[in-house]
Formats: structure tokens, sequence, C-alpha cells
């Protein structure tokens, strides 16, 4: 897993290099005049389709949402899915239920765009375009330089669509800067506690990453954690925070002013400490801080960041005594029908 965590930066630069120039996206796309985006995946992967969601929405102001693979897998629902475009996300392209549905949705009219590891794989093979991740032979258990990639792919995919300029240099240089950095999440792994509760919260282009920071922490520490919106954290679930919480908030530098200003003023004096994954926020007193990058804008900066909790929960997992590459119960293609 550190070694996979550290290869990010050539990951990054594979993907930059091995893109379909924007004219071929832009082709592809303008053929079947696209109203409406649906995003296939699981796991980590449906962490950076969250991610991506977020490029569709706020780049190109289409509707897009997350599908449910068992419409079709279990219920043999038929789709209707002329001027839909459906990306389908997954490290392997190899599971039944996300190739079933994919088939099913080209046979429905739907344009398939496929971002996977492997190009010999089903999905890949299925689609009309194929993204490869360029992460090449990933063997620890919990997915960290495939799940970069995928923020990686995304990022380069709406720009090439949406036509903006991407910070690719930037992002590479950012990412190295991480990987390089030793101590980078030394003080918060000494200073948070297995036993108690841990919650990850985020908001926008961090909410994918905070949701992905409790799933490794998770994966690799066999603990429970929440990873959840800020927004939806104050809709319910901080009924239970207690002194002993431990809150996470991803604050990528760049995030947009005030948008988690009140959850932590309702956060703050019910908890001991709270630790930081960024460089932005509000850090106080004994508030701990991860470093983040320093790119050029939000959406950049999130896909970097993605290193910090990567290694966060790397280091967390060998100080709680677990193997970090081999989590119990869990194999490293999951093939879900």
């Amino acid at each position: 897993m550190a070694s996979e965590i550290a290869e990010t930066p050539n990951v990054f630069r594979r993907i930059v290099d091995a893109m379909p120039a924007s004219h071929i996206i832009a082709e592809m796309l303008g053929e079947s005049e696209i109203q409406s985006v649906l995003i296939l995946a699981r796991g980590t992967s449906d962490n950076a389709a969250h991610f991506l969601k977020y490029l569709i929405e706020t780049r190109l102001g289409l509707p897009c949402g997350l599908t449910s693979p068992s419409s079709v897998t279990l219920y043999k629902s038929a789709l209707h899915f002329k001027r839909t475009l459906v990306v389908a996300i997954s490290q392997s392209g190899q599971s039944p239920d996300l190739v079933q549905f994919a088939t099913a949705a080209r046979n429905s009219g739907a344009r398939l765009i496929s971002m996977t590891n492997d190009a010999n794989s089903p999905l890949a093979q299925l689609a009309h375009l194929h993204l490869a991740l360029q992460a090449g032979p990933e063997l620890a258990v919990a997915a960290t330089k495939t799940y970069s990639a995928q923020l990686m792919t995304s990022y380069l995919f709406i720009a090439a669509w949406a036509k903006f300029p991407a910070h690719n240099s930037q992002i590479v240089e950012q990412a190295e800067a991480l990987v390089a950095n030793e101590g980078l999440v030394e003080q918060a792994v000494n200073a948070c506690d297995r036993d108690e509760e841990i919650v990850i919260l985020g908001r926008g282009f961090a909410y994918p990453n905070a949701r992905e920071m409790a799933l490794k922490i998770q994966e690799t520490c066999k603990v429970s954690v929440q990873g959840l919106s800020t927004a939806d954290y104050l809709h319910g679930p901080i009924s239970a925070l207690t002194r002993r919480t431990q809150v996470f908030i991803v604050a990528p530098s760049h995030m947009p002013a005030g948008s988690i200003d009140e959850a932590v003023l309702k956060i703050r004096p019910q908890v001991d400490r709270i630790f930081w994954l960024g460089n932005a926020g509000s850090p106080q007193g004994t508030d701990i801080v991860i470093s983040g990058a320093r790119c050029e804008d939000e959406i950049s900066t999130s896909i970097v960041d993605a290193i910090s909790l990567q290694r966060f929960a790397l280091e967390f997992a060998t100080k709680s005594g677990f193997n970090p590459d081999a989590p119990t119960g869990l194999s490293k293609v999951t093939l879900t029908l």
C-alpha cells in the first residue's frame, strides 16, 4: 500500500500523456446530444463517482446521478437511456453487476464511457470510449493509486468536454511534495484513538475524499467510521456527537468561503479537538492539521489531497497492529452479482 501511494505522481503523468485528444471526446459526445449523465460504480470507485458528479454538475450544468445496478440485475428493469451518457468506473472492470448494467444501458441507447485499469476488461471492451486509468498492477487490497487515478481521469475528461484548462503540472508537483513528506500524518496518527468514534466530514469537492477516507480506515483498521457531508451531518447524525468523538474535516485549499462554518461552529464546543485534512478551514488551539496540496483551485487540490487521507489510513492501520495490505474478509476484485 505504501509503495502504491508513492507511485501516484507517475500515474498522473501517464494519465496526462495517454488522455484522448479533446476533439475525440467532444465528437463522441456530440453525436448523441447528451442531456443527462449517470455514473456506474461500486466501493472506492463510487466515491470517485461523486467527484465526477460534482464536476459534471458544476462545469457542465447537466443533471447527473449515480446508478442502481440492482435495478437491472435483481429487478430486470427495462432502461430508456437515449441521449444519456453512462460512465462506468471500476478498477478491474470485471464485476458482473456493473457489466450487466452497462450492457443494458448501451442496448437501451446510452453512450458508454468506461474508466478501468484493464483495457481488456469486459467494461472496457463494452464501452464506446475507454479511458485507461494507467495505474498499473495494484496489489494492495485497499485501492489507493487507482482512486487517485479515477479522480485525475475524471478531471481531464471533464476539462476536455467543458473546455477549461487543466493544471496538470501543478497537480504532479504537489503530489510529489506530499509523497515525499515522511511526517505528513504522524501527529494525527499518534493522537487518534481507534477505540473512540471517528467521523469524517467534507462538503463539495471534499465530500468524495471524506467518504473515501472513512472507507480506507474501515478497510485497513477493522473499525466502523462515518464519512458524511457536513450539511447531512447537521441534519441528524450530529445528535450522536460526544466529547470523545474524533471529527476529521476535509478542507482543501480554495474551498468556498463559509461552506463549512455552520458545521464547525456547532461541532467545536462539543468535542475535545478537531482534526483537519487540507490547508483551509479554521484550526484552533489543540486542533491537528494534516497538510494538503496547494494547487490553483479546489478541484485540483482535492485530487492531490487523496494522498494525505491514504497515508493516514496506512499509518493508522500499522499503529493499530493491522496489515493494511491484506484486510480481513476482503479481496482485490469483488464480483458483485
